[in-house]
């Protein structure tokens, strides 16, 4: 079991890198912005959001390299694609380049979401695979946390190019993760139905269970190749259209609600609401702090209120709060209004839509 959660704690850094790579950008949008003076348009879909086109197509298209090469080779391949992503975004000559590297990261983001959680839904068993799973969730918002944190040290540390450190530092972890990721065994899963490696499988499997329970779930997986094809042709069948429909639409609205938007441009939002530029750093880390707080107090609230009191509790926060930020902008309420109201919001989405919509997906993932 210690070799499991070892193994599971090794994996969940790409959680962390995630939240990381993802949220970092928040404090170069306005040294950038000064710097290339872009147009708006181009800054919001290519600077700012490139990122976001990679990390579709890597959700997309994350499970392929996962079933060819195996998920501890894609897995390795992610941390690469995050160094890359880091170095190539610091050293950008124009925004050209910096927008591809960050679309390089983005695929990383993306994949990491698939590769990730498929490992350890395969190497854990079902009592611990929700709670290994949750080390994942953790880990994206300690990376976001982390992320403001470090924009706010970094904030002059290298005068005009201080952007530069604060979108490099994330190559420090990504190499790390990429060494250290090598030392994770495959999944037997992959081993058995892609691989056809039945020993090094078994291997795999008696250092997550007993002798005998290794021998059942080898048969189990076994067994799972002749069920495959009459599985999808059940999960997509018109039975199951609505739960697919709803967890379409969860998921879109998740991203629907802002959640993006407020990261990304928490310091220039603060910005415009009267803070400096070091002030509205300082203050974007109670953004990362209170994401944190209610995600841990969400993880914990699933199994005792539901998921679904989460989300009306979660979509009532979003209204209220949401509701706010427009008034303290439009009647000219001042930074405090504004920044309990951002607050709010983060609390909501953490506790509601962020904490159920992947608590979810751990607790169900099949083995």
């Amino acid at each position: 079991m210690n070799k499991v959660r070892n193994w599971s704690l090794t994996v969940v850094v790409a959680g962390f890198l995630f939240g990381f790579d993802t949220v970092v950008i928040s404090g170069a949008n306005l040294p950038i912005k000064e710097l290339w003076n872009t147009t708006p348009l181009f800054h919001g879909i290519f600077i700012m959001s490139m990122a976001l086109w990679g990390t579709v197509l890597g959700s997309l298209l994350g499970g392929i390299p996962c079933d060819k090469w195996g998920r501890k080779k894609t897995l390795f391949w992610i941390g690469i694609l995050f160094l890359v992503s880091a170095i190539g975004s610091a050293l950008a000559s124009n925004p050209y380049f910096f927008s591809f590297f960050r679309f390089i990261g983005g695929i990383g983001v993306g994949a990491s979401s698939v590769a990730a959680p498929i490992y350890i839904s395969e190497i854990s068993t079902p009592e611990n695979r929700g709670k290994l799973g949750t080390l994942f969730q953790f880990n994206i918002v300690f990376g976001i946390l982390i992320a403001f944190f470090s924009n706010y040290l970094l904030e002059g540390f290298g005068g005009a190019n201080d952007w530069r450190w604060m979108i490099g530092i994330v190559a420090l972890p990504a190499l790390v993760y990429s060494i250290i990721i090598t030392q994770i065994p495959d999944s037997p899963r992959w081993l058995i139905l892609k691989k056809r490696d039945d020993a090094t499988a078994m291997k795999v499997l008696e250092m997550i269970y007993s002798k005998d329970d290794a021998l059942d779930n080898f048969y189990e997986i076994k067994n799972d190749l002749i069920e495959d094809s009459s599985f999808k042709e059940t999960v997509f069948s018109y039975k199951y259209k609505l739960p697919l429909i709803l967890a379409f639409l969860i998921a879109f609205f998740n991203q629907l609600s802002g959640i993006n938007f407020i990261l990304y441009y928490a310091p220039e939002i603060l910005e415009m609401a009267g803070l400096g530029s070091k002030e509205s750093l300082m203050n974007s880390i109670l953004i990362g702090v209170t994401n944190l707080i209610f995600t841990l107090a969400g993880m914990k609230l699933i199994d005792v209120l539901g998921r679904r009191q989460l989300m009306i509790i979660g979509s009532i926060g979003y209204i209220l709060s949401l509701g706010m930020v427009a008034l303290a902008f439009f009647n000219n309420l001042g930074p405090v209004v504004l920044m309990v109201s951002i607050l709010v919001f983060i609390a909501s989405h953490a506790i509601g839509q962020g904490a159920v919509y992947l608590g979810f997906y751990f607790r169900n993932i099949p083995k």
